[in-house]
């Protein structure tokens, strides 16, 4: 199959989903006509999964704008912090912008299957996101315990609690894992919006992306399903929803 043709095997999951690499050259493109800002004056903080496949099927363009600094854990939850954030508000270029990037990731195979991608060099199909599946997993099987976060294990046992918040959304979902990575996005985009409240950005813009991130084979790139889209004139105070030009 050629990644042309995969697309349309996304779509049958997420409607709305574009490739990475046309997400980012549209995200250009709009910084570029409403703000005048190019890529080097932007540095990228991204909230994403920790899995190397994100680092294989990382758009390319990316690396035009400063970064990234890498925010997230464990399915993208933002487990760097307000320390983490604060340290990424100090490195944008002057009178340049943050942008923060966020997603959960889904694996989606060639033939449609969620939840599992062929890897570099790999005969059989493993989890992705595996943290997400394995939190799932535990849910499903009644062994979720409230407030039990273990130092050795913090990251995963903070995803199993988002989860069992929103236990019976999971549970009773048509495809329970496509829902879990919902909640979970909704988890990171919350979090992701009490540290930018609590950060000091010497920058004149901040810009927040959210998505969930679609893997596929390892030939066969990656996609977004964007869920917003919203730029803040930090001396202004106003704020910008240009989710619709990034999907258009």
């Amino acid at each position: 199959m050629a990644a042309a043709d995969f697309l349309p095997v996304v779509r049958r999951h997420y409607p709305d989903a574009q490739t990475t690499v046309e997400s980012v050259d549209r995200f250009f493109g709009i910084i570029d006509r409403h703000f005048g800002l190019t890529p080097s004056q932007v540095v990228l903080g991204d909230s994403v999964c920790s899995d190397d496949v994100n680092s294989v099927e990382y758009p390319r363009r990316a690396f035009e704008m400063v970064g990234p600094f890498k925010l997230g854990g464990l399915d993208g939850f933002p487990f760097a912090g307000l320390t983490g954030m604060g340290a990424f508000a100090a490195h944008v270029p002057d009178d340049g912008a943050v942008f923060i990037y966020h997603a959960p990731h889904i694996g989606v195979g060639k033939d449609g299957s969620l939840g599992a991608i062929l890897r570099p060099g790999q005969n059989n199909r493993s989890g992705c996101c595996g943290a997400c599946r394995a939190a799932l997993a535990k849910l499903q099987g009644g062994l979720v315990i409230p407030d039990d976060i273990s130092a050795l294990d913090y990251q995963q046992n903070v995803l199993e609690q988002v989860l069992l918040r929103q236990r019976e959304r999971v549970l009773t979902a048509a495809v329970p894992l496509k829902e879990a990575t919902e909640v979970i996005q909704e988890a990171i985009a919350d979090r992701i919006d009490l540290l930018t409240a609590r950060t000091a950005f010497k920058a004149r813009y901040l810009i927040v992306m959210g998505a969930v991130l679609i893997n596929g084979d390892h030939d066969m790139g990656s996609y977004n399903a964007n869920r917003r889209l919203v730029v803040t004139d930090l001396r202004s105070g106003e704020r910008q929803d240009l989710l619709g030009e990034l999907v258009g």
